[in-house]
């Protein structure tokens, strides 16, 4: 059975490792490229995009891929609708890995706003703000007229800040809830911005806010691809091994 796992999360990372070490999976794992030095993963690597949906559907055909596993990041909507499409063109399996999103207790200060470009309604110009969004959701934002904005970056930036009110901080994960409630204090935050991505990864700067009483502007997901879709690694292979 060829598979081409669609990467970018822990549970890609931990599919890998399972479907790598069966003797009837022949994997090739699939890398966006946007983090310069990914960890290692199992199975056979590719990086980068594959160049538009023409070129990803003859990749799948010359490739005679019999399944594809996206376990692409929540809010990799794009690549997850198109996989899904060329999938079902093609007669390929398809199967959706979704992690389940965040939920508030009734303790916390959040605020759902259905996308990125929303997220200056809701904000104060005293605020320091954080974002956790992700360098690429800067354009979307847009200029955010509060006092600091600190973004939270993987690589270190090869070009300054966008925008005179703001800074990058670079910190490579896992982060634990003490890390980021040291951050938060240490810089003044005001006010958190977050994509709903669930998971265990990113909860930290969560907990933080949640530790700190801070107002959590939480971006809400995307519509998942149609199709078939799990929530969790188990499902995933237990799914695999029905085909």
């Amino acid at each position: 059975m060829k598979i081409l796992l669609l990467a970018g999360t822990r549970e890609a990372r931990l599919l890998a490792q399972e479907l790598d070490a069966r003797a009837d999976v022949a994997l090739t794992v699939s890398l966006a490229g946007v983090t310069q030095t990914p960890d290692p993963l199992a199975g056979h690597l590719r990086s980068g995009g594959f160049g538009g949906a023409a070129a990803q559907e003859a990749y799948l055909r010359d490739h005679a891929i019999d399944v594809v596993v996206d376990a692409t990041h929540p809010f990799a909507h794009r690549i997850s609708h198109r996989s899904q499409r060329i999938a079902a063109r093609l007669g390929v399996a398809y199967l959706q890995v979704l992690r389940p999103p965040w939920s508030p207790v009734p303790s916390d200060d959040w605020c759902s706003v259905a996308s990125l470009a929303d997220v200056a309604t809701q904000t104060e110009a005293a605020d320091v703000v954080f974002l956790g969004t992700g360098p690429g959701s800067l354009d979307t934002i847009g200029p955010l007229p509060v006092a600091r904005v600190i973004c939270r970056r993987i690589d270190p930036p090869e070009a300054p800040f966008p925008y005179p009110n703001g800074r990058y901080q670079v910190a490579r994960p896992p982060l634990t809830t003490e890390d980021e409630i040291a951050l938060f204090r240490r810089e003044k935050v005001s006010r958190v911005v977050t994509k709903n991505a669930g998971g265990a990864g990113g909860w930290p700067k969560i907990a933080a806010a949640r530790s700190l009483g801070l107002p959590v502007v939480m971006v809400a997901r995307p519509d998942p691809a149609p199709g078939d879709r799990v929530e969790s690694v188990a499902e995933a292979l237990d799914w695999i091994g029905r085909l």
